[in-house]
């Protein structure tokens, strides 16, 4: 009887030290990027602010506008906290999403298999795909890549994000052009700097839009369908639920809706 005795003792403890560190375990998971931003009142977003209409610095106001800018702003009233800009670029987002130099990325980020790999990205909104934008004159010239990829067109891009991905990929013939300033293209191929720039759809209809030099003749016909994310680091499933009931909400709302016409129809 003794013996029994030992051994459902032996049991219990050992099912209270279980119960015990699975607390433990659960309290250390609980923990998150969401209580720290609270406790420290700001939201860090990181943004190139070379990308209309997402994310663009007007050097005149010497502020951030935008979609992406609004809904960022937005993001950081839903937690009570204020925003705090950090400023990255296309080229080193990647890297300074993993060393932390902010807590969300938003810049009309396009949501991507590699991204996702190593890092986290929010549900998808605005969807939209690669297309072109040319000087108005020479917008019966381009009716397909086959028209964009010849030694005599010379195509513009940034480094680092999607659009010089999908013109190295895509564009084997024409003469590729790497500008570092996102921003300037559009008024680059208005000069006739180049003739092409590989871009999205909401950024084109934007540059269409305050340039009356400029055309995106392959508009309603983009070569890819994408939408956008939030980006973050990964590993923060209580952060990323929350930036996804943020997304959809704002979505269901119709709040979305607004900031596209105001920015990008």
């Amino acid at each position: 009887m003794v013996k029994i005795w030992k051994i459902v003792l032996q049991v219990v403890m050992a099912v209270f030290v279980v119960g015990v560190c699975s607390v433990g375990v659960r309290a250390e998971a609980a923990e998150s990027k969401l209580d720290t931003i609270v406790e420290r009142g700001y939201i860090m977003v990181g943004t190139t602010g070379d990308y209309k209409p997402m994310s663009y610095f007007n050097k005149k106001t010497e502020k951030y506008e935008g979609f992406d800018v609004e809904a960022a702003e937005m993001l950081a009233q839903s937690l009570g906290v204020k925003v705090q800009w950090v400023p990255t670029t296309w080229k080193t987002l990647t890297a300074d999403t993993l060393a932390g130099k902010f807590d969300v990325a938003m810049c009309g980020i396009t949501r991507t298999f590699a991204r996702e790999k190593t890092m986290a990205m929010s549900k998808g909104y605005l969807v939209f795909g690669k297309t072109i934008l040319c000087r108005k004159a020479d917008a019966k010239k381009y009716n397909s890549l086959a028209d964009l990829d010849k030694k005599t067109v010379k195509v513009m891009v940034n480094p680092g994000g999607t659009n010089e991905k999908f013109a190295k990929a895509n564009l084997s013939q024409c003469t590729l052009i790497i500008h570092t300033q996102n921003a300037e293209i559009p008024g680059l191929i208005a000069a006739g700097k180049a003739d092409v720039m590989i871009t999205e759809t909401m950024e084109a209809r934007r540059y269409v839009r305050d340039n009356n030099k400029l055309a995106a003749p392959l508009i309603e016909k983009p070569f890819t369908k994408n939408d956008f994310g939030i980006l973050l680091q990964r590993g923060d499933q209580i952060f990323l639920n929350y930036i996804n009931m943020f997304m959809e909400e704002k979505t269901f709302d119709g709040t979305f809706d607004k900031l596209e016409v105001k920015y990008i129809k």
